[in-house]
């Protein structure tokens, strides 16, 4: 059964671009609907690099003028681009054309087809497209992993770097483990965005954490329903022996959802569910 891993965008708006007369050129319309910024920094990209660990094919969404597209096939990569731009489309589809480990697409990234074989998925993506792109990723069945470059906000959001954690990562949780990366200040890119970046890991498990899909993501999205204000109260409303559990899972009696750990609720789906 297909998951549904929905989730709310945390884009932000990014500084206003002028040129001298005031207004913006065709370009910076462009660069601000497809939320551009660039990678300009060769240590920042090295640090994706590093964190991806690449090898086989590895897709990259948005590679822009190319800066982490070459630097993913230097460290031995098969390098499969899509760039929704056309003008840098058609740039670094020339720039690459004889090179034998790097392939562009022109083409939106989130509409793509996922390999069936097994590949990662690594790139400085849009802002205003992260919400998409790592839905799609968690949907691909043959993904091993994702290293993106997203606002700081978001991957501290996701990773329960907050001290909260969300129901995009815990409905994932028994199949990929999510870490936060290095920090990216916002001067290692241009236009200089309005915020900071950080690395976001993604990671498929070598083996699930649970074995019943369906019955996991029934049981936390009830638990992320809100009823009754605390997860003991939502829980309650379907199963039994909702406080022995709890107990077990080491979660208080009144903690509110987002309190609770994703390794905590793989422990109330063994009591309830298994």
């Amino acid at each position: 059964m297909a998951q549904n891993f929905a989730h709310g965008n945390y884009s932000h708006t990014q500084k206003k671009a002028r040129n001298s007369g005031g207004g913006r050129t065709p370009r910076d319309r462009a660069r601000r609907t497809l939320s551009q910024n660039f990678l300009v920094d060769r240590h920042a990209v090295e640090l994706v690099v590093k964190a991806a660990a690449p090898e086989g094919l590895v897709l990259e969404p948005g590679p822009g003028e190319g800066a982490l597209t070459f630097a993913l096939a230097e460290a031995g990569a098969r390098v499969l681009g899509y760039e929704l731009d056309p003008l840098l489309a058609g740039r670094l589809a020339a720039r690459t054309r004889s090179h034998p480990r790097i392939d562009v697409v022109r083409g939106d990234f989130t509409a793509a087809r996922a390999p069936r074989e097994p590949f990662a998925v690594a790139g400085n993506i849009p802002y205003a497209a992260t919400s998409r792109i790592v839905d799609w990723c968690l949907r691909a069945p043959g993904l091993t992993g994702a290293t993106l470059l997203t606002q700081r906000e978001y991957a501290r959001k996701r990773t329960g770097d907050y001290g909260r954690w969300s129901l995009v990562t815990v409905e994932s949780w028994p199949w990929f483990d999510w870490r936060l990366g290095d920090r990216i200040g916002r001067e290692s890119f241009r236009p200089v965005p309005s915020v900071d970046s950080a690395i976001l890991l993604i990671r498929r498990r070598p083996e699930p954490l649970v074995q019943g899909r369906r019955s996991w993501q029934e049981l936390v999205e009830l638990g992320f329903g809100g009823a009754g204000g605390s997860v003991r109260a939502s829980l309650r409303a379907r199963y039994e022996g909702v406080d022995t559990a709890l107990r077990a899972a080491g979660v208080d009696r009144d903690a509110v959802v987002g309190h609770v750990h994703p390794g905590q609720w793989v422990t109330l789906w063994e009591r309830l569910c298994h």
